[in-house]
């Protein structure tokens, strides 16, 4: 895969976030905050209404991962997470991954990336190292 990915490649992907994500992550890890559960609550401290659960897009990272790279023979050997703005259900997230280094020699490529909201607000930022098995 390193061969066919180049430093400075740009992967551009779209996630809505929806009931079906939002629920799947509450029922599964069972995170009852009430930041991310109860509007009334959110909303007396300072957000518009319940703030999704920031992992949710580790969730997503992990779809880039294992389903949008040219080779599924991959691992992720480390990954950051810097959030900037909280998220709410039915935003529409774009998801931006550059490709910062490729080391051949290790068979590593890094990358770093970006969530942004449908107004262009930077969600979170951070990088992820995959290696190739």
């Amino acid at each position: 895969m390193a061969n066919l990915l180049k430093e400075g490649e740009k992967i551009i992907l779209l996630f809505k976030v929806n009931e079906e994500v939002y629920l799947g992550f509450k029922s599964t890890f069972r995170d009852c905050n009430p930041l991310h559960t109860n509007a009334d609550f959110a909303r007396n401290k300072g957000f518009r209404s319940e703030v999704m659960y920031g992992n949710i897009l580790c969730g997503f990272l992990s779809y880039f991962v294992g389903e949008k790279l040219p080779d599924k023979e991959v691992i992720i050997h480390s990954q950051e997470i810097n959030y900037l703005n909280p998220f709410y259900l039915g935003d529409e997230l774009r998801f931006t991954a550059i490709i910062d280094h490729v080391h051949e020699s290790v068979r590593v490529i890094e990358f770093k990336y970006l969530f942004e909201n449908q107004t262009g607000q930077r969600i979170a930022k951070g990088r992820i190292s995959i290696g190739l098995l």
